[in-house]
């Protein structure tokens, strides 16, 4: 055989050999257990929710989908290690709503704020409400008007100083030209006992979280936080279709992977989350309490730069400075 051709030859063998053991080395993802950090303390509904999807994402791709918690330093100590985490789709993180003010926080971050991470997908928007002690009017309007004229006397309840429950009040101050007083407190779980008891007057809930006192007769609406209506409770009016343009407040969970993992490994993940939310069990489980979403990454991009983008203007027109 003419040596050209025996180099050939060796070359094809040499390379049909090679190539099982390439693709074995790679593999088809996930071929290994997939770490999920929640970047807060366990017994957030980030956890509750989160479980329901990543059990559902290990049926469906025949791995584990594992979640860990890396808490502290309001989240940046888990979202620092998702950000230096390789870029192989085998960490994730998942995000709520305080995730679009990463990049507003001031100070150093040990991670590039900007491009650190990789939208996956935006799994859903928990229907939320705005609800007021009983001695407040009942609907949006009759609220505005009772606010500008008792300025400074409406005890709006913040789950702390910078944080999104505070920045949607004074959302809420701004677009209907109306001043409230903020009260900010260590958390959101102490804010219910005052407003009960009237101490504060003003605040957003969860609707499942707010259905037992309205219920009772112990706090009422004055509407639903959200663009859309509830499927489960369609007679609730949301504060947009009252005249709050585009207003939304919605505590959110998405999944976000370090940047430059595989666009291909990105996309699988999303495809596969979406199909999960449509899924006949997790709607059962979950519908009455959030909206299904399962984006596309380049839909949570946008999800979070609008948000990102309407905070920064609010915080500079406002002179709201976030915590460190």
């Amino acid at each position: 055989m003419h040596k050209r051709g025996i180099v050939q030859l060796l070359t094809f063998v040499l390379a049909s050999l090679a190539a099982p053991a390439g693709m074995a080395q790679q593999g088809t993802y996930p071929s290994k257990p997939v770490m999920v950090i929640i970047p807060i303390a366990p017994g957030s509904v980030s956890e509750t929710e989160g479980r329901i999807h990543m059990t559902k994402l290990s049926e469906n791709l025949r791995q584990q989908f594992v979640i860990d918690f890396k808490a502290g330093a309001g989240g940046m100590i888990g979202s620092a290690y998702v950000a230096k985490a390789p870029p192989d789709g085998y960490t994730l993180m998942l995000v709520s709503a305080s995730y679009s003010l990463i990049a507003l926080r001031p100070g150093d971050l040990p991670f590039d704020r900007l491009n650190a991470f990789a939208p996956v997908s935006l799994l859903s928007k928990r229907w939320g409400m705005m609800m007021v002690h009983p001695s407040m009017p009942s609907t949006a309007a009759e609220f505005v008007a009772y606010v500008k004229a008792n300025p400074d006397k409406v005890n709006y309840g913040s789950s702390g100083q910078g944080s999104q429950q505070h920045l949607t009040g004074a959302w809420m101050s701004v677009i209907n030209n109306m001043r409230m007083t903020y009260v900010h407190y260590k958390g959101a779980g102490p804010i219910v006992p005052d407003l009960l008891a009237g101490r504060v007057h003003l605040t957003p809930m969860t609707l499942t979280s707010a259905l037992p006192y309205i219920k009772q007769g112990k706090l009422k609406s004055i509407g639903l936080a959200n663009l859309e209506r509830s499927p489960a409770f369609p007679d609730i009016p949301t504060l947009a279709e009252q005249g709050w343009k585009d207003f939304e407040y919605s505590s959110w969970l998405g999944v976000v992977a370090p940047a430059k993992t595989p666009a291909a490994v990105v996309n699988l993940l999303s495809a596969e989350l979406a199909r999960g939310v449509k899924s006949p069990d997790i709607i059962k489980r979950l519908s009455d309490e959030t909206h299904l979403v399962g984006s596309t990454p380049e839909q949570f991009g946008r999800h979070v730069g609008i948000e990102t983008e309407r905070w920064r203007k609010l915080m500079k027109e406002t002179g709201i400075v976030l915590e460190e």
